[in-house]
């Protein structure tokens, strides 16, 4: 952690415009950070999605910084926080959980290099996300979402016990194994564990791994479902800032499913031509699922 230079006493938390899709902003510049050979500035508002440093599946946006007479590359933008007495921190370093009293969160935009000397507090510049970056991560995204949720419906006939149920009622396998998840353009890679506490919990994992092939066709089956469906898909929000809960919504055929989620999305499955899953057991104790999504010309 640091003191950052600041040009105010007190730093409100960044409003943010992705949610709605945004990927420009015109913005003030509220803080700038040099620490570790790095620079971290932090704006009022901004479009960038942020990794997450709890849970980081969906990477933070890049793009550019540009000002009177500077333009700077954002190579990363991520979670920050900052304490009423000044100190800084940056991802893994934030040493509180959100809701911390006393803690501002804060989007981070880390630069290459050294900052110009114009880019100080107050200065006034326009934040530009990589479009094209962002939007093939927001269908990376919201296909993992659904991937997760034909998962469940295809496995359900496996569960001896009741796990709780998913956004969509289903028997929730996803909530019970998954271990982690990876967002990357048009995709992404999930791993669950078909252990000793999830037998305990109910679920034939012998039956499913005997089943593997079919399972897999169900899955895609739902899928080209639910593509074919052009369903709206949003981001509902409890408030402007980076720190207000958000969820994704999706109309599809089976229901309205509503999931807790930071990240960005695709606004409609018609910016979808396929979205696919392979699964892997070449652990029996591991399931790896990597989800593939074509979007439409």
């Amino acid at each position: 952690m640091s003191a950052p230079h600041t040009g105010t006493a007190e730093i409100p938390g960044t409003i943010v415009s992705f949610p709605a899709g945004a990927v420009a902003e015109e913005a003030r510049v509220l803080l700038v950070d040099r620490q570790g050979g790095e620079t971290v500035v932090v704006l009022d508002r901004t479009p960038f999605h942020p990794v997450d440093h709890t849970w980081p599946d969906q990477p933070g946006d890049r793009g550019v910084l540009e000002g009177e007479g500077f333009r700077v590359d954002v190579v990363e933008a991520v979670m920050a926080a900052r304490s009423v007495d000044g100190a800084f921190a940056v991802g893994v370093g934030i040493p509180v959980k959100r809701g911390a009293e006393g803690w501002t969160w804060l989007v981070g935009h880390r630069i290459g290099g050294e900052a110009p000397a114009s880019l100080v507090p107050g200065a006034t510049v326009r934040a530009s996300a990589d479009e094209g970056l962002r939007s093939a991560l927001s269908r990376g995204h919201t296909a993992c979402h659904l991937a997760s949720l034909a998962l469940d419906a295809a496995v359900a006939d496996l569960w001896r016990k009741d796990p709780g149920a998913d956004a969509l009622g289903v028997a929730d396998f996803e909530g019970r194994a998954n271990q982690s998840s990876r967002i990357r353009p048009d995709g992404a890679v999930d791993e669950y564990r078909l252990g000793k506490s999830l037998r305990k919990a109910g679920f034939d994992t012998e039956g499913f791994a005997a089943s593997l092939a079919e399972r897999e066709e169900r899955i895609n089956a739902r899928l080209a479902e639910w593509v074919a469906s052009a369903a709206e898909s949003r981001i509902e929000t409890d408030g402007p800032t980076i720190a207000d809960r958000r969820r994704w919504v999706c109309a599809l055929p089976d229901g309205t499913a509503s999931i807790l989620c930071g990240g960005t999305h695709a606004s409609s499955l018609a910016e979808f031509a396929s979205i696919r899953v392979g699964l892997d057991l070449g652990d029996p104790q591991l399931l790896v699922m990597t989800t593939t999504a074509v979007p439409s010309s």
